[in-house]
């Protein structure tokens, strides 16, 4: 079974309003442990948090976190949805 690096790819690049893209595991995992403890405790970021560790555990689930990512995200306002 293919193991995650932080180099390894998301299932797909998040794009957010501030500029920055979120590429990888390590970008992903960088975002995630920059949130505070308020954030950490809201539903979504619990979720997003949750399913990158399982990720982590089992690589198969990549996809399904990058969109739990991707969805907490949406919740905040925090992404890019202009398409650009």
């Amino acid at each position: 079974m293919l193991e995650l690096e932080k180099r390894s790819p998301l299932a797909f690049a998040i794009a957010l309003k501030d500029g920055r893209v979120l590429e990888t595991v390590g970008d992903a995992a960088d975002f995630l442990s920059a949130l505070n403890a308020d954030q950490r405790e809201r539903t979504h970021w619990r979720t997003a948090i949750m399913m990158f560790n399982n990720a982590m555990r089992e690589a198969r689930y990549l996809k399904t976190a990058t969109i739990n990512l991707r969805s907490a995200l949406l919740y905040d306002r925090l992404i890019d949805d202009t398409g650009h």
